[in-house]
């Protein structure tokens, strides 16, 4: 990364250095791509960063910005990893792209060598390719996909088991042994609304502001901060508006006091239970949260790197913002791969001041 000047200022600017394009050159980093290519002197081509043919001496390698600046200094495409064509970053997403529709509209979950045929790769490296764009392997999407049309089928049919087959459950059987992690509760509560489910809740006061507290018999399902305590209470009826929504009692408010006591000393960590569902991606996301020490900031990248899907980012950053427990799971420690503060589900003034007060802990 080298400093380039700019009439906004001065910028960042990634492979702009010779040592950092050498060094994606000689690991095949093929998130260089698109950023230049190189040419080498004795054969007369020039190459992406990622190419994986024979690596060539330093002395007979130069660092073209462009294709075209390459091709006018006299070199031509390299025919393996064809540097004129879509980036290998684009071929992947668009491979990766073309098997979750297939995932999506097969009755069966396809093999993975049927996945990886259709798409034009090997069984190992579509595999990789996957799990590194998406943070799931192509099971874990297919069960991802499968639980979002159940959920999407229980509300539009007439019976519990139309929709479980016709969401790709081959039996009740399979289907009920995953329905608490799938929907939160028994399939005939979610499809009335969450008529007969129970959550207490109640709504007080920190110095950031209104915070809600809600908790079923299994632990805290929620913890929302805000403005305005009525559109808290909005935001947590929507989602089941046929629950059975109880204002909490005396005993309900020392877990409020515990949770404000947590907002204003954040670095003390919550030690209650938490009954928090997602997918198996944001669940990953949640815990490696969770593990970040109090005082200390990762970036979505790290988080991407630490769960096994460094290029999976964006859906990190999903899972950030998709967070339904404020400060017992941390999502205001990610930060920016510069350091500077990204969106907050909570507003960025209030992640400011929970960091804030970790450092002065």
């Amino acid at each position: 990364m080298v400093m380039v000047s700019t009439a906004q200022g001065a910028v960042k600017v990634a492979f702009g250095g010779e040592a950092e394009r050498r060094a994606a050159v000689i690991g095949r980093d093929w998130s260089a791509d698109g950023h230049f290519v190189y040419s080498v002197r004795t054969t007369g081509v020039y190459c992406r960063p990622s190419c994986a043919s024979r690596r060539a001496r330093s002395e007979h390698v130069q660092f073209h910005l462009t294709c075209a600046d390459a091709e006018r200094a006299g070199f031509r495409p390299c025919k393996r990893c064809r540097p004129d064509g879509p980036a290998l970053a684009e071929q992947r997403v668009a491979a990766v792209e073309k098997a979750c529709r297939q995932i999506e509209g097969a009755e069966e979950m396809p093999s993975l060598e049927m996945l990886a045929t259709a798409v034009g790769m090997s069984r190992f490296h579509f595999h990789r390719v996957f799990k590194s764009l998406t943070g799931v392997m192509a099971r874990g999407y297919a069960e991802e996909h499968r639980a979002r049309r159940l959920r999407a089928s229980l509300t539009r049919t007439s019976t519990v088991t139309e929709a479980i087959y016709g969401s790709g459950f081959n039996s009740n059987g399979r289907f009920y042994a995953s329905t608490s992690g799938v929907l939160g509760m028994t399939p005939t509560s979610f499809r009335s609304g969450g008529a007969g489910a129970s959550i207490h809740f109640a709504v007080g006061e920190c110095s950031l502001g209104s915070v809600l507290v809600a908790a079923t018999e299994k632990g805290v399902c929620a913890i929302l901060l805000g403005d305005n305590p009525e559109a808290l209470v909005r935001h947590l009826k929507d989602r089941f508006p046929n629950a059975q929504f109880v204002v909490g009692d005396h005993d309900f408010e020392r877990l409020i006091a515990t949770v404000v006591d947590l907002v204003e000393t954040p670095a003390r960590g919550l030690d209650l239970p938490l009954d928090i569902r997602g997918t198996a991606f944001q669940q990953r996301v949640w815990q490696a949260l969770r593990e970040i020490p109090a005082g200390s900031t990762a970036s979505y990248t790290e988080i991407a790197r630490r769960i096994g899907a460094p290029k999976a980012v964006r859906g990190v950053a999903q899972a950030c913002a998709a967070n339904p427990v404020a400060v017992a799971i941390p999502c205001h420690r990610v930060v920016r791969s510069d350091g500077t503060l990204a969106g907050y589900r909570w507003g960025v003034e209030r992640k400011r001041a929970l960091l804030e007060r970790e450092a002065t802990r």
